[in-house]
């Protein structure tokens, strides 16, 4: 493991230490890796669509709007090899939030969560996605070989 070592200024450092601890580390290297991965994500999936991603896709939507529900699951339907899971709640009277856990190529995850996201009535739509590297295994499984995609993060 290799050391850093970064000075900070009084306010900076107190301002790092206050949000440390607000999310529950217990010590300064680990927040400090996390941030680091976490700007190295966010850097990654800004600068190339190369490579794949877990993603999780929150919306809101009124269920009253006419064929919404249908129309949204039919781009679900059409993208069905990047979808894991999804779940609806009833957020009250009106509204409904969605929320889709999908796997695959960046690009794909990003183009199917616009196709959502853009479809007239659907609102507050955000996607959350972390890179990931897959692995490919091929094994036997009794008699019939397969091959089985695993991300590894």
């Amino acid at each position: 493991m290799e050391r850093l070592t970064i000075s900070l200024d009084n306010q900076l450092s107190k301002q790092f230490d206050d949000l440390m601890h607000e999310r529950g580390y217990t010590n300064r290297s680990e927040a400090m890796r996390d941030l680091i991965r976490e700007q190295l994500e966010t850097s990654r999936l800004e600068k190339e669509n190369a490579g794949y991603c877990v993603a999780t896709l929150s919306y809101i939507y009124n269920h009253h709007e006419s064929d919404l529900a249908s129309r949204v699951t039919s781009v679900q339907h059409d993208h069905h090899h990047l979808t894991l899971s999804s779940m609806h709640v009833h957020m009250d009277h009106d509204n409904c939030l969605e929320v889709v856990i999908l796997r695959g190529p960046i690009q794909n995850v990003k183009d199917f969560a616009n196709l959502v996201t853009a479809t007239r009535g659907v609102r507050h739509g955000k996607l959350h996605m972390v890179p990931v590297e897959i692995k490919q295994e091929q094994h036997s499984s009794g008699s019939v070989p397969h091959t089985h995609s695993n991300p590894l993060t």
